[in-house]
């Protein structure tokens, strides 16, 4: 069986490895603490395809223990105790480093097993994961262990493994290789920052490249098309479950509070080029209702009626209903003086500072016995002048508590006018 090209071409030295520049470039602490040859516990953060294998083989390689590696989705506490097993072995006499690959996939019983054996210096733990440690990881693993954030390589570096992998297919398969100008480029920027999907698309533009064999050495030539072709889809990275999904829809939000209405098109089309509808539509909704609030006071139930629409099209005409309620949002005025007022009201609420209503609020018109004023009290403002009258509606314990704080734009400062004047009065 062929192994596969991305086992092919994998660095097997520091200098060989592309991206990762803030862990691996001259001075940066993963690579002193790799070149310093004494190996601490190291989990690797970030997502597929960006060299958080070929950095643990690199380091394995270095320090010259043996390397042992396991995926967590497919193994079992046995599976660590046969690698215990065999730490007396000849072959084991420099320590064993294992690499374990998706250790999220651990449950808590299996990481406090894993925990034991780091512990008494059995062997030194290289653990990898595409979600965040600090989420899956069981605490007293991660207070053992540095942490190092892998990220999502640039198209630049792709491109210069990518031009390695295809001069390896050639030379493997003694051809000639002819590459049209863009090539290279397209699936740099294709591959969503995965060398992995950029080395699958680079087999495959390999595999099917138009083949000429009128000389003696067969010329493969790989025109952009087929680039295009082939790297279509690879560089939508998202899961519904993970950390890509939620950096997608914070970023979305985000955008949109940060009145950047590009920004926030560019993160509904990720959303809407996944199947995404619904995180769409409810990020929407939230701020609409967070973000510009009373600023617009109207836009929520415009914003309502785009995504009812929405969800009544389905993809992908819903793109359309959907991009002018983002475009709107994003440039309307922005209050979060609605957000903050519910926010201080629900803590009062959770500290329980006050569970009385004032008396003549209460929906009952009788008194007890021990009732110190006698009668409801309660005073019904449409009797007085513009429907207002003072009262007391909080209860005692925080009646002077103040949660809204009118928002400095055209519309609320409006609103605080026109009570401003009525109350004074």
């Amino acid at each position: 069986m062929k192994t596969p090209l991305a086992d092919r071409v994998r660095p097997t030295e520091l200098e060989q490895v592309v991206g990762q520049h803030h862990l691996l470039d001259e001075g940066k602490i993963l690579r002193r603490i790799i070149e310093s040859g004494e190996i601490p516990n190291l989990i690797f953060y970030g997502p597929s395809g960006v060299g958080k294998t070929t950095v643990a083989n690199i380091i394995a390689r270095r320090s010259g223990k043996t390397l042992y590696r396991l995926n967590a989705t497919t193994a079992s506490t046995s599976d660590l105790k046969d690698i215990i097993a065999s730490r007396s072995d000849l072959e084991n006499q420099n320590g064993i480093l294992l690499y374990l690959d998706e250790i999220q996939y651990f449950n808590k019983k299996q990481q406090q097993t894993l925990l034991e054996y780091i512990e008494n210096g059995d062997i030194t733990l290289i653990a990898s994961t595409t979600e965040n440690p600090y989420f899956y990881v069981y605490n007293a693993i991660l207070s053992r262990s540095t942490v190092f954030e892998f990220k999502p390589l640039a198209p630049d570096d792709i491109a210069i493994f990518i031009e390695r992998a295809f001069n390896t297919l050639a030379n493997e398969n003694n051809a000639d290789l002819v590459l049209e100008e863009d090539v290279l480029k397209i699936i740099a920027y294709g591959s969503g920052g995965d060398l992995r999907k950029a080395l699958n698309a680079t087999e495959l533009c390999f595999l099917t490249g138009n083949q000429d064999y009128t000389n003696s050495k067969t010329k493969i030539t790989v025109s952009n098309e087929t680039a295009e072709t082939l790297t279509e889809q690879s560089g939508m990275r998202y899961d519904r479950e993970g950390d890509d999904h939620y950096d997608v829809i914070s970023a979305y939000q985000k955008s949109m509070r940060g009145s950047d209405p590009d920004a926030a098109l560019h993160y509904l089309a990720r959303l809407l080029a996944a199947g995404d509808l619904q995180s769409a539509c409810r990020r929407l909704l939230v701020c609409a209702c967070e973000d510009v609030g009373l600023a617009h006071p109207n836009i929520i139930p415009i914003v309502k009626a785009c995504v009812d629409s929405a969800l009544m099209l389905g993809l992908p005409e819903a793109r359309l209903p959907l991009a002018d309620a983002v475009i709107l949002v994003s440039t309307s005025p922005k209050s979060n003086s609605g957000h903050d007022a519910i926010a201080a009201a629900m803590a009062d609420v959770e500290k329980g500072i006050a569970t009385s209503v004032p008396r003549q609020l209460q929906n009952k018109h009788f008194d007890g016995e021990d009732a110190a004023i006698k009668g409801q009290n309660y005073k019904y403002p449409h009797a007085f002048p513009k429907h207002y009258v003072k009262q007391q509606y909080l209860p005692d314990e925080i009646k002077d508590r103040v949660y809204y704080e009118y928002g400095d734009n055209k519309t609320e400062q409006s609103y605080k006018k026109y009570w401003d004047e009525i109350k004074n009065k």
